[in-house]
């Protein structure tokens, strides 16, 4: 059982690829157009819709890309209007790893092979049954020499960055100070409350004399609690929620975590103090208001870790985004039509 408002669904994470190498978009490049690869005809997935320096990006790294940035945002859905959009993105990404990957063959990098056979090795460890791991790289159109060898080019190109770009990257006290100043509402914790609670769960389809049931139920706990129960007993031994091991302790919340009428009794409580029955969804609670937490703005030291690493990363993008710009005026980058027509 879940309160939080919004629970998000779990789903088996897909290998990374080299899309995903760098936390950046493709540069701010013109974008040409490509046909969506419905129009591919099979015969067409292995002929180029595009070449970098002579080497060929094919129909099936495209389609494979698209496959990729999918499985990465579970849910995603693409309007059909946007397609064409979607697989311009997908190309253009494909183009600049293929701008960094070919960059990063000019340096020499150890044991490239052992990195790439110890992170399928590592990928491998979160898959109990071997055949889930195959079953998810076929959902990407890949098989493990495919994966190994994008492995390979996504530890090449993190290597040209760790060691060519990122090493430039500095940010100084006084960047951090008016990022700190310019972004007051990022630094401020709002109120908060940590409160316990027993659910005597049930479902919201449940029939009038189940509900009727597990109400009766928690308000005989509720009258045991106005004589002093212990709370904390009262929920290891009755709770149907996760909690109950802990004693129903949920720890700290903000306001827009739990579902309303839950937030709404436990922010009109007092430290110490313990609600009347409250219904939700998943049932009926009892909820005991542990403590109560103030609105609080975060000291600019407190906060210095994390806005130098923030700006880091910013600059650290900012700095690949004109690195592959620059490799692009200088490189042969040609788009192709799919098939006999486009090939050239």
């Amino acid at each position: 059982m879940h309160l939080a408002k919004k629970p998000v669904a779990r789903s088996i994470a897909v290998p990374l690829l080299l899309l995903s190498v760098v936390a950046c978009s493709a540069p701010s490049t013109k974008v040409v157009p490509v046909p969506s690869s419905a129009e591919f005809a099979a015969s067409d997935f292995e002929k180029p819709v595009a070449r970098v320096n002579g080497s060929a990006i094919s129909a099936a790294d495209l389609k494979r890309a698209q496959k990729i940035l999918l499985a990465n945002k579970p849910g995603l859905q693409i309007p059909p209007m946007l397609q064409k959009e979607f697989e311009t993105q997908a190309l253009n990404q494909l183009i600049t790893n293929e701008l960094l990957f070919q960059a990063s063959q000019k340096l020499e990098i150890k044991d490239l092979d052992q990195q790439a056979q110890e992170k399928l090795a590592l990928i491998r460890q979160r898959y109990p049954d071997p055949k889930v791991f195959d079953q998810e790289l076929q959902k990407i159109g890949m098989d493990e020499k495919s994966f190994l060898d994008s492995s390979r080019r996504e530890l090449a190109v993190t290597y040209l960055v760790n060691t060519t770009i990122a090493p430039k990257i500095s940010v100084t006290d006084e960047e951090i100070k008016k990022f700190y100043q310019e972004n007051p509402d990022k630094f401020r914790v709002a109120e908060q409350v940590r409160a316990s609670h027993i659910l005597i769960g049930v479902d919201a389809k449940a029939g009038a004399e189940e509900k009727k049931a597990a109400r009766e139920k928690a308000e005989k706990l509720h009258r045991e609690l106005v004589q002093d129960a212990d709370f904390a007993k009262l929920a290891r031994e009755n709770s149907t929620c996760p909690s109950s091991k802990q004693g129903g302790d949920l720890g700290y919340f903000a306001r827009g975590r739990m579902v309303p009428p839950f937030e709404h009794a436990a922010f009109s409580l007092q430290p110490g103090g313990v609600s009347d029955v409250v219904q939700t969804e998943f049932g009926y609670h009892i909820i005991k208001l542990s403590d109560r937490k103030k609105p609080e703005q975060v000291s600019l030291d407190s906060a210095k870790t994390k806005i130098a690493e923030y700006l880091r990363v910013q600059k650290t993008n900012a700095a690949i985004e004109a690195f592959v710009a620059a490799a692009r005026k200088e490189a042969k980058v040609e788009v192709l039509l799919p098939g006999p027509v486009g090939a050239k």
